[in-house]
């Protein structure tokens, strides 16, 4: 039987990584995409290299999504049956330092591949899921959110992968494209990027136990997220693409912790015990056991527009997909602190 072929843009993030090494299990021939640069990284996927399984369906092109023709050829050369557009400036501070950036590859971008799609007259040939965030919710004062929750994005990078979303449900709608939104909240994993909070804490509590690192900086303490695994999350990417119509779809645990909850799980499984003292900006985390201060906050960690409050309502993906998470959040911190660990 012929193998299915998966494009995968982003394919050098956490997500990227995770997806290609799922997908190839699946028996797919997996072409990756990446941008050009003067540095080589593709750590995450060295290992599918070195296993002999996977060599023969396993290939890198670069690409870009801020390059129409690109983008065009290829799709024309590779011919896949499912296209994962995952690729996105994705840090929401940075985004704020380059807006204009972020819209054009993370918003425009999606257009680029939908409008491929269109022109080489492939509606009826290949599936297309585009990856939106629970940051498209941003500031809606919901107690869950779900497909139906009304979006109110609080940031740069909210805001593009908004008109990623509906321009996808456009081109569904207008060109009958099978394309899918898959909302995913918040998914970390041992091979996190270093400047996302999560990684950092981990890193930094490791850092400071080990004696290689005095203190580690924060931001709101207080911001409450849905946290899952990457690796649960790359699953149900693939089954909203295996069902009979598209349609978009919210995925997360339906379980919300604080960053503070966060670093107390983290610091009690790498064996500090700590005290929080202060309030607002000038509350911080002693160390117990030497009495020395281990955690502080800074403005600068602090969003131009803060996110308090994310959780998902998953019910839609339950039901239809049959999915739910399987790797608790104490179990996701376990595998982040192994990881930094055998690494550091």
């Amino acid at each position: 039987m012929k193998k299915k072929i998966a494009l995968i843009f982003g394919v050098t993030g956490q997500d990227g990584a995770y997806l290609s090494k799922f997908l190839l299990n699946k028996n797919y021939k997996v072409y990756g995409i990446k941008r050009r640069s003067s540095i080589i990284n593709t750590q995450r996927i060295d290992d599918i290299y070195k296993d002999i399984n996977y060599k023969s369906n396993f290939l890198l092109f670069y690409g870009d999504l801020t390059d129409s023709s690109s983008i065009l050829n290829l799709i024309k050369k590779t011919k896949p049956d499912e296209i994962y557009n995952l690729g996105a400036q994705s840090h929401v501070q940075v985004s704020f330092e380059v807006p204009e950036y972020s819209a054009e590859v993370n918003g425009l971008g999606t257009l680029r591949i939908l409008e491929a799609i269109r022109s080489l007259n492939y509606q009826k040939k290949v599936k297309f899921y585009q990856a939106g965030t629970s940051e498209m919710f941003g500031r809606t004062k919901e107690k869950f959110h779900n497909e139906k929750t009304p979006f109110y994005p609080a940031s740069p990078y909210g805001v593009s992968k908004c008109f990623a979303h509906w321009i996808t449900v456009n081109y569904r709608e207008a060109y009958d494209i099978y394309a899918c939104n898959g909302i995913l909240f918040n998914h970390e994993s041992p091979i996190r990027g270093e400047t996302f909070v999560t990684k950092k804490i981990i890193q930094g509590l490791i850092r400071i136990k080990d004696g290689y690192q005095k203190k580690l900086f924060l931001g709101n303490l207080y911001a409450k997220r849905d946290w899952g695994h990457a690796r649960d999350y790359v699953e149900v990417m693939w089954k909203m693409l295996q069902q009979k119509k598209p349609d978009d779809y919210v995925i997360g645990t339906g379980k919300t912790f604080t960053i503070k909850e966060f670093v107390n799980k983290a610091a009690k499984q790498i064996g500090f015990k700590i005290k929080w003292v202060g309030k607002g900006i000038g509350e911080k985390a002693i160390n117990v056991e030497n009495k020395k201060i281990i955690i502080e906050c800074r403005k600068r960690y602090f969003r131009p527009v803060e996110v308090d409050y994310l959780k998902c309502n998953a019910q839609k993906a339950k039901k239809l997909l049959k999915w739910s998470p399987k790797i608790s959040l104490d179990n996701l911190i376990n595998e982040m602190i192994e990881y930094e660990l055998q690494h550091l």
